[in-house]
């Protein structure tokens, strides 16, 4: 192996140390609440290493909000692709949202996806990030579901932003209420059918 590749190697171990620490802390503590010292602790790296590849604590909360969308975006369409139960689209976007609001009972993800990150980031940069992952899955299965005459013909990204954040506020509730907000976003969902 070749000098290059090692540098190349350790630059993304040392990188992927960074995020995982900091998501680790930041999912316990919070954005405001985490030091950069707390952070290459954690990782094991320096603070100059922290700041050879991110500029500061911001960017490297972004870094982490990107991974989280990803994550979350995969779960999702794992859980509208699974089961065969009641196939079809609407039912998709069913166990899709079903698949979000399990993800999201992860007390540090809620805080970092929903509270954190448009508080630090700005809803611009969210959103960004979200339409990278999470609102382009949502976008593709109602885009599916208009396609294959499920659901009424309405504009595909303005219904997809109201059904995120119909998710997103039902994410926040108590576990003991999650089961009533799941009946509601099933039957909202449902009629939407044609």
């Amino acid at each position: 192996m070749d000098v290059r590749r090692r540098q190349e190697d350790r630059r993304a171990a040392t990188r992927r140390a960074l995020v995982a620490a900091a998501r680790t802390l930041f999912a316990q503590k919070g954005y405001a609440a985490t030091s950069t010292p707390e952070i290459v602790k954690a990782a094991g790296v320096t603070r100059g290493a922290l700041y050879h590849h991110f500029a500061d604590k911001q960017a490297l909360f972004a870094a982490v909000v990107e991974e989280e969308h990803a994550v979350l975006a995969l779960t999702i369409h794992q859980a509208a692709e699974g089961g065969e139960d009641e196939p079809g689209p609407v039912k998709a976007l069913i166990r899709g949202g079903d698949g979000f609001l399990a993800a999201m009972q992860d007390e540090g993800r809620r805080r970092m996806l929903i509270v954190d990150a448009p508080a630090v980031l700005g809803r611009a940069t969210v959103d960004e990030i979200d339409g990278r992952h999470g609102l382009r899955t949502l976008v593709e299965g109602v885009d599916a579901a208009i396609e294959a005459g499920a659901i009424k013909e309405l504009p595909s990204l303005p219904l997809a932003h109201l059904l995120s954040a119909m998710f997103d506020r039902a994410a926040l509730v108590p576990a003991d209420e999650i089961n009533e907000y799941r009946k509601v976003m099933k039957a909202l969902i449902r009629g939407l059918k044609k």
